[in-house]
């Protein structure tokens, strides 16, 4: 990747950081030099995270929230202009799920997942978006799953949250790319993480499947912010190995 972009430097807001791929995808980020804001719900966690970016010499800083809540999403925008200048990445990683039958889904379970997966992405895209086009550049990605590419029986509420941010990255693509700006979305299969764990999914289960680690998201997430000036990508999927095969 000879004419890769330099991550260094740049400013990348996380959401979802506190564990998982958002935690990786933070580590991975600023080891490669660039300045990490970091929010979720857990401030515990997220003060961890900073303080280990620092005993690495990076920078980093958080605001805790959930990132369905609008003052959340202005909060860490401005927090990123505040410390370091300016945003130049968004990774709308902040997520969560629950697999259940549709007959056996209450209207309350609906809501938070799409508050979660959909309501999280377009409210801290909307307050991203101003400063990029501003700036004439920038690049947000949606970490959906393949469940917003295949409908998965069980899934129904989960897939259509996840269908909902390919649709609008898609739309934002063409909306925001004459400013300058790349939009896109990562598609990953089963990562081994507290996700959706007493929601379908158990802990024993999770720790013995093929699933991903984080960081091997994360790489990918870096990748496609790496990518030359004129190269963009729209969506990625990546997958473990241990799936079966046709």
């Amino acid at each position: 990747m000879s004419d890769a972009i330099s991550v260094a430097g740049k400013t990348v807001l996380i959401t979802g950081a506190s564990a998982g791929i958002g935690w990786a995808t933070a580590l991975a980020f600023a080891a490669k030099g660039a300045n990490v804001v970091a929010t979720a719900r857990r401030e515990e966690r997220l003060r961890e995270l900073c303080g280990k970016i620092a005993e690495s010499g990076g920078k980093a800083a958080f605001l805790a929230g959930d990132g369905a809540d609008e003052a959340t999403a202005q909060g860490c925008v401005a927090l990123a202009v505040q410390q370091f200048g300016r945003l130049d990445i968004l990774i709308n990683n902040a997520g969560a799920g629950n697999y259940k039958n549709l007959v056996d889904t209450s209207a309350t379970e609906y809501d938070a997942l799409m508050d979660a997966n959909m309501k999280s992405s377009f409210l801290f895209t909307r307050h991203a978006a101003p400063g990029m086009i501003a700036q004439k550049g920038g690049e947000i990605l949606f970490i959906s799953s393949v469940a917003g590419l295949h409908g998965y029986a069980g899934e129904a509420v989960y897939c259509a949250s996840k269908f909902a941010q390919v649709g609008f990255a898609q739309a934002l693509d063409g909306e925001l790319r004459k400013h300058g700006i790349k939009v896109g979305t990562i598609c990953p299969g089963g990562v081994k993480t507290e996700f959706a764990v007493g929601k379908g999914r158990t802990e024993e289960g999770v720790k013995n499947s093929y699933m991903m680690e984080p960081h091997e998201v994360a790489e990918a997430i870096l990748f496609a912010c790496m990518q030359p000036p004129n190269a963009r990508i729209l969506q990625m999927t990546v997958r473990h190995m241990g799936e079966p095969g046709k």
